[in-house]
């Protein structure tokens, strides 16, 4: 039996959520904020998968979202370039985004996402 394509992504926004915890101006972060970084990190997975299919592996990236969901800005943290590059094209497909919770918007008004991203 395969497991399920989602299963890392919702794995990683899970993780994501501990981690913003800390980081957010609120005391702490709810299920509210959970389901949108969850449905954030799925979406962004369901449009690699969409695209042609090509070499596969993971890389860390960085997404700055704004607080009207427009994408603001794609970092590759960690991973090859190219798989990078595949990344962002999956992050601008998945663009423009749902509104963040107003609990995870900084005082300028976006936030930012750093997570690993598996690609198939």
């Amino acid at each position: 039996m395969r497991p399920s394509p989602v299963r890392p992504f919702l794995l990683a926004a899970l993780m994501l959520c501990a981690l913003l915890a800390p980081l957010s101006a609120a005391p702490r972060v709810d299920a509210r904020a959970k389901t949108w970084v969850a449905g954030i990190v799925s979406r962004i997975g369901m449009a690699d998968r969409a695209a042609a299919p090509g070499r596969g592996g993971q890389v860390t990236i960085r997404v700055r979202i704004e607080a009207d969901g427009a994408l603001g800005g794609i970092v590759l943290e960690e991973g090859p370039a190219a798989l990078g590059e595949r990344a962002a094209r999956a992050v601008q497909a998945a663009a423009p985004f749902p509104p963040p919770p107003a609990g995870l918007l900084t005082l300028e008004g976006f936030t930012e996402l750093s997570f690993p991203l598996t690609l198939r």
